[in-house]
């Protein structure tokens, strides 16, 4: 190609060269001399020539140099090397017919299986705080304490007034096995001390509520109330969770509800439900259906569906946000891998090659997506040979020649590629 530019231009430029020469040529002629009639030159020795005579001669000269040129960059042309820009290899391969497992994926909010707020159960000032926040504590550990001071002069008066009650209870015994005071009077001393016992008893856990012990083993949040604080009874002083296992809700569609209901075994042959963090990363434990809600949200058209992960590192907190992947087997589908498609407005196509190797241009609809893989809907079947590498390369109806290859081996994906 470069070769042509360069004769073309080296054609042009002697053309033009020799014309402005030639013109150069006439302007530059020396003046009549008197006595000699315009137009005609007398060379020296010979006979006069008229200019037109001179510049054909010129014309000659110029059309024998450029003749010369023009061999010249024939010569070069075919001893020069032109670059030749070489086609790849046509790859041409066949859909796979199999089994494919695809992921559903659902917005989902992380919560603690238990997450409770710890309350004071007594009011008075806050004596101690025996934790820290975002410290893990264990079941009946201590966390708050309540100054005890009213509590425990409350508790010892009512132990006086039971001490009184026995005393009270003991001679009216004795009086009436002695036959001094009636069986009524006797039960009726009976029934003080019952009361006075009571009292004491509600005396002594209402100091024991002065001390707020962890109901179960799990993380304290931040603290609400500081030591000194004068608390009352059902102020919250904290929140504790339990992370152990994460409860995980994300709303699943009517359609894929129903999907669910009518093959229940896919999920109890195995399939993987799990979880996507934030950060793009899946969550290194694999989860449980655990229940479903017993009623639609007709707003949005959906329902709730909750998955349990076990948190053995506590990496999930309660509140935090990620995406439920749910697989779901797909039988004997056709896949394809991706690189062999091309998109035009909005379209998918293929190039099919016929049984004259020749390209055809064909659309197809996509079902779903998986890795560098296509599941096809609609437009190919698994006898069909489709171009995977060159697709740009060929156009429609054109006869091209290529290399099979096998299904099998063109179909895998990135991750089985991965696992091996």
């Amino acid at each position: 190609m470069w070769w042509s530019r360069l004769q073309v231009w080296a054609f042009g430029w002697v053309v033009i060269g020799g014309v402005v020469a030639s013109q150069n040529a006439l302007a530059q002629s020396p003046p009549v001399e008197p006595g000699v009639k315009q137009g005609t030159l007398r060379p020296k020795g010979g006979e006069p020539t008229s200019p037109k005579d001179s510049r054909d001669v010129e014309v000659e000269a110029l059309k024998k140099e450029i003749e010369v040129l023009r061999k010249k960059i024939e010569t070069l042309s075919k001893t020069g090397e032109q670059p030749r820009q070489e086609r790849h290899k046509i790859v041409v391969t066949s859909p796979l017919t199999k089994d494919v497992v695809i992921a559903q994926q659902y917005v989902a909010k992380i919560h603690s299986q238990r997450h409770i707020n710890v309350c004071s159960l007594q009011m008075g000032y806050l004596e101690a705080v025996h934790v820290k926040e975002g410290q893990a504590v264990k079941k009946g550990d201590v966390i708050f304490k309540v100054l005890p001071v009213l509590y425990q002069a409350k508790l010892d008066a009512e132990m006086a007034e039971v001490k009184l009650a026995q005393i009270e209870f003991g001679n009216t015994e004795k009086l009436f096995k002695q036959k001094v005071v009636s069986q009524q009077e006797m039960e009726l001393s009976q029934a003080k001390l019952a009361k006075a016992q009571a009292k004491a008893k509600l005396a002594e856990a209402e100091l024991g509520f002065t001390i707020v012990r962890a109901p179960f083993d799990g993380i304290v949040d931040r603290m609400q109330q500081q030591e000194g604080s004068l608390v009352k009874d059902g102020d919250v002083l904290t929140t504790l969770s339990d992370n152990s296992t994460m409860w995980v809700y994300f709303n699943v569609s009517e359609a894929r509800y129903l999907e669910y209901m009518t093959d229940k075994e896919q999920f109890k042959e195995g399939l993987p439900i799990e979880l996507a963090l934030a950060n793009g990363r899946k969550f290194p434990q694999t989860g449980k259906l655990g229940t479903i809600d017993a009623k639609f949200n007709n707003e949005s058209g959906t329902i709730s569906f909750r998955a349990d992960f076990p948190n053995p590192d506590r990496l999930l907190r309660h509140g935090q946000s990620g995406a439920v992947l749910i697989g779901q087997k797909l039988n004997n589908v056709i896949v394809i891998p991706q690189k062999a498609t091309f998109e035009i407005a909005d379209k998918r196509y293929v190039y099919v090659i016929g049984k004259d190797d020749v390209a055809h241009r064909r659309e197809i609809v996509i079902r779903h997506e998986v890795d560098d893989i296509f599941v096809i809907k609609k437009g190919l079947d698994a006898t069909d040979k489709i171009v995977l590498d060159g697709v740009r390369q060929i156009r429609e109806g054109e006869k091209v020649e290529y290399e099979f290859r096998k299904p099998e081996e063109a179909a895998t994906t990135q991750k089985d590629r991965a696992d091996k």
